[in-house]
């Protein structure tokens, strides 16, 4: 009798080709690349009075797959669908196992397959036990994805007509969503939290002493018996005092008078505290937890985390990276204990398996926490990783090893000195035991230098000894505002008030960005203007939709669809036409929206107001008859634009929004105007439809109001000609361009440095910059290392460039085709990419991009 034959249907090509050895010649293994059938990206797609029935369409590109399914389905006696274990994976299985003919009479023909891990043990345990498609989940998924529909085609078209139908910026469509919305609320409430905050000085006293020829440092921490104000006592969100009658708050004159006190007293020991204290590692990594370490440690975003997660999960090197649980399984545990015992000896193991409950509002731990997949516990370096991947793979493997392990042990010393009516303390601390930490030391060139490092150390010290003075100096400190989230925490913030899920939290920030909600300054997430206007008309008009508590609720009944505690359409039907139902409100309220007061950002502390104009946020300023609009810089944040800066940038309008004289040459007047990117000068008017003005920006430190014609006609002649470089005849000149005015030579450019003026600058003094070695940027990250080239084995590298991803060889650039996923790209498509814009240089048609102001 012929042995059955089984359908194996993933969704990664690069797992597909992992399990067909492991699985042999009665399974045909095939991929999918993720969905086959989808919502279409425009209209609502969904049947409101047909059970809310979504109307999905075939992927672009993936009718030619699925024939070649249904092909290979008919020779096989049974398909398994091995597609990611989550709500996603088991939506994309079920619409494949559908195109290929399952229904829910489909008995044991159509089985479900998942693992957590991508190795051999597993995905063989895996195909022995095959379950059925997970229908609830199903059904939780496709509710999801009509629920965003329902709140985002709703709400959009109602902000484009009442704000603007674009970012004005970037020019992207404006939209609100379930889950974006409420995001970009806790930024907004953020900003309006640090424009509210007033900052508070408040002093302390530092004595430089010494004991038997070692210095130490003790700071004051009581006058007589009344403890000294620190950062500790004022409130994080006012920056006020908490208690002003519990503590004294030291200024300049008081910290300067008690110092110059303290300088002629002796310094005492009056206690002398020994303590032990121990740390316990931190649990094994979730996907926000991950996304946090990697960022801060990395440098990576959270989509970067994910997508090289996703490689190392699809190699065989990390178990799955969606998951809420820190929870390891029990196997992962015993094999991780053997591991630290083998490496770092038993001493270094916890005296119990530790275990790490999650306690994340609404976690589904339907998964076990990242970690190295297997049960080896193989180094970076074992599974010859490079690049990002090695360094992510890193932080994995020792965040996973230091779970078990035992707790840090420090010897901390406090040691309290009497002067006069003032009290000082000191403190040291000692490693007495590295505990987990050995394992953060894994790779170190000397690991007992990298654990003592943090060592302070302070003299034997004891009651009643005498230290010798040194100096003592007043310090000033300042409260600051509430810090801004930044983007490697912010999923993590979302996770802890129930908002999104793990594969969803990574996409949001890109998402805000994107739409111009939200622009990065380093790591933080700054609100723009427009957020402040969109989420306001959304907090007075769709107050629950921005609501956490009514978001958290809404992922609650997704998780009880999962369960199989809810029908998904009385779900749906109850949200969007039940009682003060969704559909009703859209109507409602869209006639009470005003869209100049839509469009308007308000601020209870000045006078001025800020409007959402076609070119970007604007300053509106009535001044008797006269209204004022001025451009807002476009790096001013909100929380930055007090009633100061407001009235500074009104004034400058004022003064500068003027014409300085006539051009000879041209006969057209000249301006000097005050833009969103700052000042700058202008030829002639802007005449509408017609070409853009010549422009240049002022360079950093020249006023504008300095500004006469001769200056701006100068400006507006750069770049100058300042002579032939000797080498090649070609012209060397001075100009002013994005990061700043420059001199440049065929394409190699220099910064001027400080006391240069591009005005003035000279040949020689240009010649001089040039012969200067360029100052490197940072160097761009590796997203992967596709393999070697052919032509000389160099390795062949993925990068993310200005321009988007792009492979490199050699001094050889090429960037990815539209439509190509940097994760999907292959070594053999690198080398024909490469191939043919090395073809394009030659022919001289692979020229660099072209830019630069108009004549």
């Amino acid at each position: 009798m012929a042995n059955k034959k089984h359908l194996v249907i993933l969704e990664s090509d690069k797992k597909a080709r992992l399990l067909g050895p492991w699985l042999g010649d009665d399974y045909i293994v095939t991929a999918t690349g993720g969905h086959i059938i989808d919502l279409p990206k425009k209209g609502l797609a969904v049947d409101v009075d047909g059970g809310y029935e979504p109307d999905y369409e075939i992927v672009h590109g993936k009718k030619k797959l699925i024939a070649e399914l249904k092909k290979l389905a008919r020779d096989a006696d049974q398909i398994l669908i091995a597609t990611d274990p989550d709500r996603e994976g088991e939506a994309i299985g079920y619409h494949i196992a559908r195109q290929l003919g399952f229904d829910n009479g489909s008995g044991d023909r159509f089985r479900r397959v998942t693992f957590n891990e991508v190795t051999r043990e597993a995905v063989l345990e895996a195909i022995a036990s095959p379950g059925d498609l997970d229908l609830a989940r199903v059904d939780a998924q496709q509710a999801r994805r009509v629920l965003d529909r329902l709140v985002g085609y709703g709400l959009s078209p109602i902000l484009w007509k009442k704000i603007s139908p674009v970012d004005p910026i970037s020019r992207a469509p404006l939209s609100a969503g379930r889950v974006q919305s409420v995001a970009v609320r806790l930024i907004v409430e953020r900003e309006r939290d640090r424009r509210r905050f007033h900052a508070s000085e408040y002093w302390d006293l530092t004595a430089t002493l010494s004991r038997d020829d070692r210095e130490f440092e003790a700071r004051l921490t009581a006058l007589d018996g009344t403890r000294i104000a620190t950062g500790s006592d004022f409130d994080p969100d006012t920056g006020q005092l908490k208690n002003a009658s519990a503590v004294k708050l030291l200024n300049e004159k008081s910290a300067t008078e008690t110092a110059a006190r303290l300088t002629d007293v002796p310094y005492v020991v009056t206690g002398v505290e020994l303590r032990k204290k121990p740390t316990n590692p931190r649990p094994p990594f979730k996907t926000t937890t991950l996304q946090k370490e990697a960022n801060a440690r990395l440098n990576l975003s959270p989509r970067q985390t994910m997508k090289v997660a996703q490689r190392l999960y699809e190699a065989g090197n990390i178990t799955y990276l969606r998951t809420d649980s820190t929870e390891l399984s029990q196997r992962a545990v015993v094999a991780v204990r053997r591991a630290i015992e083998s490496r770092y000896g038993k001493r270094y193991l916890s005296p119990t398996p530790r275990t790490h409950a999650t306690t994340t509002k609404g976690a589904q731990l339907a998964h076990e926490a990242i970690r190295p997949a297997g049960t080896e516990l193989k180094t970076a370096g074992q599974l010859r990783l490079q690049g990002v991947e090695a360094a992510l793979y890193d932080l994995i493997w020792k965040r996973t090893m230091a779970s078990q392990m035992a707790a840090e042990i420090q010897q901390h010393v406090s040691v309290t000195l009497t002067a006069d009516n003032a009290e000082f303390r000191a403190t040291g601390h000692t490693l007495e035991f590295a505990g987990f930490r050995r394992a953060w030391m894994e790779g170190a060139v000397d690991v007992e230098s990298a654990l003592g490092g943090k060592d302070v150390f302070l003299p034997a010290l004891v009651e009643g000894d005498e230290a010798d003075f040194r100096a003592v100096e007043p310090t000033g400190h300042t409260t600051r505002p509430p810090a801004r989230y930044t983007q490697g925490a912010f999923p993590g913030i979302l996770e802890e008030e129930g908002i999104g899920r793990p594969s969803t939290t990574a996409t949001i920030i890109s998402t805000m960005e994107s739409r111009g909600y939200v622009r990065l300054e380093g790591q933080q997430l700054v609100p723009t203007f427009l957020a402040f206007a969109v989420t306001a008309l959304l907090e007075e008009h769709f107050e629950d939709l921005v609501d956490l508590g009514f978001t958290s609720a809404m992922e609650q009944g997704l998780d009880q669809i999962a369960d199989g505690k809810m029908e998904w359409r009385s779900y749906l039907n109850e949200f969007y036409r039940g009682e003060h139902g969704f559909e009703a409100r859209l109507v409602e309220q869209a006639d009470k929206i005003d869209p100049r007061e839509a469009s308007t950002v308000v601020f209870d502390d000045m006078e001025q107001s800020v409007r959402i104009g076609r070119y970007g946020p604007f300053l509106e300023h009535q001044s008797g008859d006269e209204t004022i609009r001025v451009s807002i810089p476009e790096d001013l944040a909100p929380a930055d634009l007090t009633a100061e800066v407001a009235a500074r940038l009104i004034e400058q309008k004022k003064a500068t929004n003027e014409e300085v004289g006539v051009d000879p040459v041209t006969g057209k007047k000249v301006f000097r105007l005050v833009g969103r990117f700052g000042p700058f000068v202008q030829l002639g008017e802007q005449e509408e439809g017609g070409p853009k003005p010549r422009r240049s920006s002022l360079p950093k430190g020249m006023a504008i109001e300095d500004v006469d014609l001769d200056k701006a006609l100068s400006l507006l002649e750069l770049p100058r000609d300042l002579g032939a470089h000797p080498d090649t005849g070609k012209p060397v000149r001075a100009g002013m361009g994005r990061y700043g005015p420059y001199v440049v030579h065929e394409k190699d450019f220099r910064s001027l440095q400080a006391g240069d003026d591009v005005l003035t600058i000279e040949f020689d003094r240009a010649m001089e910059l040039l012969r200067e070695p360029k100052r490197g940027r940072q160097a761009r990250a590796v997203l992967r290392e596709l393999g070697p080239h052919p032509a000389d084995g160099e390795v062949i590298k993925l990068f993310n460039g200005r321009y988007g991803p792009y492979v490199k060889h050699g001094k050889i650039n090429a960037s990815l085709p539209k439509g190509m996923e940097p994760d999907a790209v292959t070594v053999e498509q690198a080398i024909e990419l490469l191939a043919e814009r090395a073809e394009k240089l030659k022919s001289g048609k692979g020229g660099a991009r072209k830019g630069g102001r108009k004549k």
